[in-house]
């Protein structure tokens, strides 16, 4: 693949993707918009705010537009891909672009109806070996994109998280209390299965998941001996190789 990096690690190194930009047409991490659209038809209405995070070169935004969806803002932390798809879109109005880091968003508080992300969080975990385990660093960066994200959103807005984590894992990191928000998914593909989490900012956690969450702060890290492992997908780089 000409956009293979020969480490994981670049995939969290801004270098690489301004690199990347400067050529690559476009690229969409789990699949186009319309491969999940059906699932988010009753979560998204067509007049609501959207912040999208991490939205490097794909589609998705675009598509979105495209489907009715007209005050779309958008951030990543590379500054050719801003000024790339700034320009790509500039004949579409209610389309913004911003260079931004996901922990630190220059947005008011309650800023936002939708905030979503695609593969965003998955290259931000491309390092940890272990699902069962992450490391404090990629902990706190995820700690901080999500309390950014809570912050953002309003009172009963979403939070949609698309991405090929499984919810025994993902879910780990998502229902927590001090989000404020609920969480519950989905999924969608066909050979390779990927899922869609949705966050409702004000609803409280359901009961297995506030269980959960307890039963995680009381018990001492553990890693079992064996891991299971997500299938394989060679089109999805990256994704083939780790198994958050």
């Amino acid at each position: 693949m000409e956009y293979l990096p020969d480490k994981n690690s670049s995939y969290k190194d801004v270098a690489y993707w301004d690199e990347r930009y400067r050529t690559e047409q476009h690229y969409d991490w789990l699949g186009s918009f319309s491969s999940f659209q059906h699932l988010l038809e009753n979560i998204i209405k067509k007049d609501d705010s959207i912040l999208v995070l991490g939205c490097g070169n794909s589609s998705l935004s675009g598509d979105m537009y495209n489907a009715g969806y007209h005050a779309i803002t958008n951030v990543d932390y590379s500054s050719v891909c801003i000024s790339v798809m700034s320009a790509k879109y500039s004949s579409s109005p209610g389309m913004t672009w911003h260079q931004m880091d996901v922990r630190q968003l220059a947005f008011s508080d309650a800023s936002f109806d939708v905030i979503l992300e695609k593969a965003t969080l998955d290259a931000i975990m491309v390092e940890e070996k272990s699902p069962w385990e992450v490391s404090p660093e990629t902990s706190t960066f995820i700690h901080q994109a999500l309390t950014e994200v809570s912050r953002c959103l309003k009172p009963g807005g979403r939070f949609i998280s698309v991405t090929f984590a499984q919810p025994f894992f993902r879910k780990r990191l998502y229902a927590r209390t001090e989000y404020n928000w609920s969480v519950r998914h989905d999924s969608y593909g066909e050979g390779f299965e990927y899922f869609v989490y949705i966050m409702t900012k004000g609803e409280q956690l359901s009961p297995e998941d506030a269980a959960q969450e307890k039963k995680l702060l009381e018990e001492p890290k553990s890693q079992p001996a064996s891991i299971p492992t997500p299938q394989d997908e060679d089109s999805n780089d990256f994704l083939c190789n780790i198994n958050l």
